[in-house]
């Protein structure tokens, strides 16, 4: 508990609370969260293994978990993550297992039934954990389809009651809280939803509103680590990281993410202004070289969000005659 209450508390001195666009205040509050339990680290496929490892593939998604074999659970993603670590960057099992533990607890116990099962923990860990999106999709859709690879609508809505808790976890429920119409809303005109559709829904842009701060939050781990070699105009920073906000209608106005996001204004410059949003940083030349490509017609066309997948699963070989 002591674990839980102090992860607060540094999240809390963190300021993400003046952040005035709720989407961005949940992605950074969970990439938070994400960081200081390290589950950065965990691939999703590292993810899928631990899961198969501990036998979570062979219960029904409704089996509820118990303390102990969460814990169980928990300390082998642990001590699989420091076998693919150098010995220079090893983490602590236990600390790790214990404060992940009593956030799992929280974010289940928080709401009315207040349990845990096999498929709350799966979303739950898959969201979190480190790896693209495209395949944490597709490993969800593989737990919400049924055997003709068709998505049931009623696994997909537990699904949106299971993503929900993370943002309720960190205190953003009001903005981002579960309600009856959104699995419904999601595809509003579709029947039968297969993976493609499910991943042209999920990654569009923008993506459902419910579940805007996903992608997003998978953007500001890109992002990170990124430079603008440009000051921000309005606190004058020497260099930007992260995201670069370009105003569509003040002349070379541009905000670093944090002055963006708080709604910090100069000069001309309005809040209400269109503001584009950049995770890379193109130099003049660069832009003009790519302009002239463009006109030419060099530039490749957009390539999709994500390869088109078979709409059916494939059928296992028959290796009953091979000897």
């Amino acid at each position: 508990m002591a674990d839980r209450k102090e992860i607060f508390m540094d999240m809390k001195s963190q300021n993400y609370d003046s952040i005035r666009l709720s989407t961005y205040r949940t992605a950074c509050k969970l990439r938070f969260i994400q960081k200081k339990c390290n589950l950065h680290l965990v691939d999703v496929w590292n993810m899928i293994e631990a899961f198969r490892d501990n036998g979570l593939n062979t219960l029904d998604l409704r089996t509820e978990i118990s303390v102990a074999r969460l814990e169980t659970i928990l300390t082998c993603i642990y001590q699989q993550l420091n076998k693919r670590l150098p010995t220079t960057h090893q983490i602590s099992v236990q600390q790790n297992t214990s404060l992940l533990l009593n956030l799992t607890l929280a974010a289940h116990h928080s709401d009315a039934q207040g349990r845990l099962t096999v498929f709350s923990l799966k979303v739950m860990l898959s969201v979190l954990c480190g790896g693209k999106l495209l395949d944490k999709l597709r490993y969800l859709f593989s737990q919400i389809s049924d055997s003709h690879g068709a998505m049931e609508m009623s696994k997909f809505d537990h699904f949106l009651r299971e993503a929900l808790k993370l943002p309720s976890a960190v205190f953003e429920g009001p903005s981002f809280g579960y309600m009856d119409h959104f699995a419904r809303s999601c595809f509003p005109q579709q029947k039968k939803v297969m993976l493609n559709m499910f991943l042209d829904t999920l990654m569009s842009d923008p993506p459902p509103q419910c579940l805007i701060w996903l992608p997003l939050l998978h953007r500001l781990a890109k992002v990170e680590n990124v430079h603008h070699p440009v000051s921000c105009s309005f606190c004058r920073s020497d260099g930007m990281m992260g995201f670069r906000y370009r105003c569509q209608q003040c002349f070379s106005y541009q905000l670093c993410q944090d002055c963006f996001w708080r709604g910090h204004a100069s000069g001309n410059h309005s809040n209400l202004h269109e503001m584009k949003e950049h995770s890379s940083w193109k130099s003049p030349a660069k832009k003009l070289g790519r302009a002239i490509s463009k006109s030419l017609g060099c530039v490749p066309s957009r390539e999709p969000a994500h390869p088109v997948y078979p709409e059916y699963p494939e059928k296992p070989l028959n290796l009953a005659n091979i000897v």
